[in-house]
């Protein structure tokens, strides 16, 4: 069956993720950016060995024009989908609490890690929370469309931080924009990519 790529839909209005991530932030971002990396990989895709791959095969494996759009559509879904406008909780339990305290020592430990990673990636990229199949967990930058997949790993939690995600309401203030998303991520979305 010939692969459609389309549009993630989001959980919550446009407008419900404000002060964090404004209604203008998410119809540029999500709206504008992501739909754009939609149509361009829709359209690079017919006639190339991906004609039946999945958009995670894709995002693992292509080079050039497809790997790029397929990565940043791959990075935008994960992205957006990690947000609440009240996450029911604020921070894991279970399996990845346990994870977060073997490989960092606490919770703050891992958020003090991905804040530096994201706020210290030169130019446009993105900071992971990764895990390796035995499911330890280390945190990563990767610059533009790049993914965990690429590297073997899972992704579990991404802050995006091309100037777009942020600008709109953050302008250059990328570490009150990194300190903003931890209030509204999502745990229970986190906790079962982690244990997927």
């Amino acid at each position: 069956m010939e692969t459609k790529i389309v549009m993630p839909q989001l959980r919550y209005a446009a407008d419900a993720l404000a002060p964090v991530i404004s209604e203008q932030t998410i119809n540029f971002h999500y709206g504008k950016h992501l739909q754009a990396y939609v149509n361009n990989l829709n359209n690079l895709i017919p006639g190339t060995q991906w004609t039946e791959a999945t958009l995670e095969e894709i995002a693992a494996k292509a080079e050039g024009g497809i790997g790029n759009n397929a990565g940043q559509v791959l990075n935008h879904a994960l992205y957006f989908e990690q947000f609440a406008p009240k996450p029911a909780k604020t921070q894991p339990e279970g399996k990845l609490d346990e994870a977060i305290v073997k490989s960092f020592g606490s919770f703050e430990e891992m958020k003090s890690k991905m804040n530096a990673a994201a706020s210290t990636l030169f130019g446009s990229g993105w900071a992971w929370l990764c895990a390796a199949n035995d499911g330890d967990l280390s945190i990563m930058q990767m610059t533009n469309a790049d993914n965990p997949l690429r590297h073997g790993l899972r992704p579990v939690l991404t802050f995006d931080v091309w100037e777009h995600a942020y600008y709109l309401d953050y302008q250059n203030r990328r570490p009150d924009y990194l300190a903003a998303l931890w209030n509204i991520i999502d745990w229970q979305v986190i906790e079962a990519r982690f244990e997927k």
